[in-house]
């Protein structure tokens, strides 16, 4: 059996910020970039919350796209 490819992700730690979480996840991309990357792989999070880059404990926080390294 062939598992499919996998999504690298990440949970929010306490009193984690979106850049604070872009800084520690994607350290080989200028915040801003990370920050981006973040918010355009994670819609299920950041599109409807409020107040908007609100970080939850248990937010699965995917850190590339599927097939990407």
């Amino acid at each position: 059996m062939t598992l499919s490819p996998q999504r690298r992700f990440t949970t929010p730690e306490p009193d984690d910020t979106l850049e604070s979480l872009a800084a520690r996840a994607l350290p080989h991309l200028d915040l801003a970039q990370a920050v981006e990357h973040i918010r355009g792989w994670n819609l299920h999070i950041f599109l409807m919350r409020r107040p908007r880059d609100l970080l939850l404990g248990g937010d699965v926080v995917l850190l590339n796209r599927l097939g990407h390294e």
